[in-house]
């Protein structure tokens, strides 16, 4: 082994490596965040969901009325469409 080749491929190595990044100590630059409208469009949507009530008690109260009087009615239909969504999920 020539130690001359190994003098040259440390030095090569060497001569590679990245100086030191200064310190920004004392600039007067700072990182910054920029959201976009879209971004503060869903932090808004996303908030009003999460206060919104799981229930619609309105609706509740209204379709409970309505099953006293003996006046709901159930359309077939739409209740067989839902039971099909349901199963092929879960298929």
């Amino acid at each position: 082994m020539r130690i001359e080749a190994y003098n040259q491929i440390t030095q090569a190595y060497n001569a590679s490596r990245p100086s030191k990044v200064k310190s920004a100590e004392g600039s007067d630059k700072r990182d910054q965040v920029q959201i976009s409208q879209t971004g503060r469009d869903y932090q808004v949507a996303k908030q009003a969901v999460a206060e919104s009530p799981d229930i619609r008690a309105d609706k509740v109260t209204q379709i409970k009325k309505q099953i006293a009087s003996g006046c709901y009615k159930v359309d077939t239909g739409d209740f067989a469409a839902k039971l099909l969504e349901k199963y092929e999920a879960y298929c």
